[in-house]
């Protein structure tokens, strides 16, 4: 019989990885993600599997962002060896961001190293390497949208476009056990409609079991229209201020809105006290894979909001400037008021955003604004919580920047579009919600019982359901 063992995103955000058990398929995992928060080398070297790695034959990947994928190196480093499937576009952003973090974490061990060295203590080893990045993305095997293909000899999946990220898909299982065909659906992250860059999530009507994200089943995200008057509202008061603006930005995604609403801006001439400084190498490096697969984005959107659009960084916005390297970061400092600064991370777990708080943080005319949800034990969501005193690299700084949030960019679906999306299964398929805080999860249940009479369930971790 089939089963579902719950190895991450239970009754959290982050860590999706999902391991999928049947005759027809063997062991499959979806997703293989890392969880967020706190110190990044201290994260990943206590980072434990549930299951043994060499025990799984595929994966099969939602998509790019690390809370989904930052897991595959150390699978691989573990001893797995089988296909990694995923959509398309999800490769090209794979290798930058893999590749990205890996540097990341070993930068950080080697910094642990030596204040181990120094005390005295053994050495850690690390958990994956950069050959690991790349034996990951030499396994991994693409497909397109609506493409069935086999995973096993009676085993079939097709990726349908999630409309969350580029490459973001609703995975599609179906398989054969006991002379029945079943069918399980995995969501991954589903898109915000409102999202103008992304296609709005295919809609599925046939499984017998469905995994659902629920990020924001206790809310619903503002209107477009009010959010980008809301982020008008900001920069005339900041400006007033004689401040600068920081928006942690996540990498993949939201930047990419980001951008696209600051160049209707600039068209409008509300830009032109301002300039605007990607302050990230792997979100330019991003940006340029969304450049190149412009072609699949949500074409009909893009040319009724901003018309002759072909790019995000060519022209787009004029006083668009890309730092790439640590000094063009430091320079930004010098910079006294109207900048629109974007940099990672996104729940400000890393990055450049944080030397940016540094500078920055401590002085009232200054605003940082939040685009994206921010996890449990995250340094964002300290803020949004309204913490007045932080620590930043061991250093204490009073929390005096304006803290706005926009609820409009989300690149998740909000509680009335995941309810939507679900309504549309006709065979009454067994609803299992993941990826959620419990309070979310436990709205969004509710919610589904009464407004529609759906049934569903909230797994606990290493929790296994058979169906």
């Amino acid at each position: 019989m089939a089963s579902i063992k719950f190895c991450g995103a239970a009754q959290e955000v982050t860590g999706s990885c999902h391991m999928l058990t049947s005759p027809a398929l063997g062991t499959i995992l979806l997703d293989c993600g890392m969880h967020q928060g706190g110190s990044w080398e201290r994260r990943t070297q206590q980072e434990a599997f549930l299951f043994n790695p060499l025990s799984i034959d595929a994966v099969v990947l939602s998509h790019a962002h690390l809370d989904h994928s930052g897991m595959l190196p150390k699978l691989v480093h573990e001893g797995f060896t089988g296909p990694i499937y995923c959509a398309d576009a999800t490769a090209d952003l794979l290798q930058i961001m893999l590749l990205d973090s890996v540097g990341i974490y070993l930068g950080d061990l080697e910094r642990e190293n030596r204040q181990r060295a120094r005390k005295g203590k053994s050495l850690l080893e690390p958990s994956y390497t950069e050959e690991d990045v790349h034996a990951t993305l030499s396994q991994c095997i693409t497909k397109n949208y609506g493409e069935a293909f086999n995973l096993t000899e009676d085993g079939h999946v097709t990726f349908h476009d999630a409309g969350h990220i580029l490459g973001s898909a609703i995975v599609e299982i179906t398989f054969s056990e006991r002379n029945k065909r079943k069918t399980l659906v995995f969501s991954g992250d589903l898109g915000n409609k409102s999202a103008v860059l992304m296609n709005d999530p295919a809609i599925l009507t046939q499984a017998d079991v469905v995994l659902m994200e629920g990020t924001y089943g206790d809310r619903n995200h503002r209107s477009i229209e009010d959010t980008v008057e809301q982020l008008i509202t900001i920069l005339e008061d900041t400006q007033k201020r004689g401040g600068n603006i920081m928006i942690p930005a996540f990498a993949v995604g939201r930047t990419q809105e980001l951008l696209f609403y600051l160049g209707q801006l600039h068209h409008r001439g509300l830009l032109e006290n301002w300039q605007v400084i990607l302050d990230s190498p792997m979100a330019i490096e991003v940006t340029k894979v969304y450049d190149r697969w412009f072609d699949s984005l949500d074409n009909d959107e893009i040319e009724q909001a901003t018309p002759s659009v072909h790019s995000l960084l060519k022209d787009f916005i004029p006083r668009l400037f890309l730092s790439v390297t640590p000094e063009n970061s430091m320079a930004i400092n010098k910079i006294k008021q109207g900048a629109i600064i974007l940099a990672g991370s996104g729940m400000c777990t890393g990055g450049r955003i944080r030397h940016h708080f540094k500078q920055r943080i401590w002085d009232s005319r200054n605003t940082i604004i939040f685009c994206g949800f921010q996890a449990k034990g995250t340094l964002g969501r300290l803020l949004v919580d309204g913490k007045s005193m932080i620590k930043i690299f061991n250093d204490s700084y009073a929390v005096k920047a304006q803290i706005e949030t926009l609820g409009g960019f989300s690149a998740h679906a909000g509680q009335l579009e995941l309810i939507e999306w679900v309504s549309n299964f006709q065979s009454n398929p067994r609803i299992i919600l993941v990826h959620g805080d419990p309070e979310a999860l436990d709205c969004l249940s509710q919610k589904l019982w009464d407004e529609k009479g759906i049934e569903s369930e909230i797994p606990i971790l290493d929790q296994s359901i058979a169906f």
